[in-house]
């Protein structure tokens, strides 16, 4: 999913993966599983076959664990903001864990097309010293959409060879 605001003169623009559910919807489908479940494994251990209880739990702990895990990936993003004289890119999952920053007069679009239909373009930005991938996450839509932005924005340096899928 790809978002932009204006602020100005500086444009940022939020790339993320797409995100079909948020963490309370996974806490509601886990509270769910965990009712039915645990009340058979209580029924059971009533019954006498206790040894069913802790592997339901441990069943449900490991369910609960993936769906946080996958709630927590879905949570990285790339932030790249455009001002006047400076391009930042920001890169995490709740704030920034990596950061780069260029001249924007030095910076540009690396953009190498995909081989097959339903593959995402690989996109980067690169200053003088540093080239930064961006968007590996994206979808072929969302990634066509992102370069776009920065082609209004952002020099193309690097394009696809001959012959090869044309944006």
């Amino acid at each position: 999913m790809v978002t932009t605001s204006r602020k100005g003169s500086a444009l940022t623009i939020v790339a993320k993966p797409n995100h079909s559910s948020n963490w309370r919807n996974n806490l509601y489908v886990l509270l769910a599983l965990c009712v039915p479940s645990l009340g058979a494994a209580i029924g059971f251990t009533l019954l006498g076959a206790w040894p069913i209880l802790p592997f339901a739990g441990l069943e449900l702990l490991a369910l609960g664990s993936a769906l946080y895990y996958v709630n927590w990936k879905l949570q990285y993003r790339h932030v790249i903001t455009l001002s006047e004289d400076k391009v930042r890119i920001d890169k995490g999952h709740y704030y920034p864990r990596q950061s780069w920053q260029f001249a924007r007069d030095t910076t540009g679009l690396d953009i190498t097309p995909e081989r097959r239909p339903h593959d995402s373009p690989k996109l980067s930005l690169h200053g003088t010293e540093e080239t930064v991938p961006l968007g590996e996450f994206l979808s072929p839509d969302d990634a066509r959409e992102l370069i776009a932005l920065l082609r209004q924005e952002i020099r193309v340096d690097t394009h696809s060879a001959p012959g090869k899928r044309d944006f």
